[in-house]
């Protein structure tokens, strides 16, 4: 019984320690990045995608449940910059494809 009881918080465990690495892989992204390349490609600013990252590693560090509310959020917000800003701000920076 033990045993079983102890397969959902090993679950829970990977899904945080994913979501961690998730934010802070963003995160560390959106460091590197020039602050002119946001408002170049229609997104928000350098310092309001770092603020709301930022936010988001500090929900997932103080609450620790992956599948609460403000953590659920965090990855969303973090799934945004991955998938929307990220791809868009590489390719203003890097120039167009031959």
């Amino acid at each position: 019984m033990g045993r079983v009881m102890g397969i959902p918080g090993f679950i829970l465990s990977a899904l945080l320690l994913l979501e961690f690495g998730m934010v802070v892989f963003a995160l560390v992204h959106a460091l590197r990045q020039r602050p002119d390349a946001f408002p170049a490609v229609d997104k928000l600013t350098k310092p309001v995608w770092l603020a709301i990252l930022v936010a988001s590693l500090g929900a997932l560090l103080l609450i620790r449940n992956p599948v609460n509310f403000l953590c659920l959020a965090a990855v969303i917000a973090t799934g945004v910059y991955l998938a929307d800003v990220r791809p868009k701000v590489d390719e203003v920076q890097r120039g167009p494809r031959w």
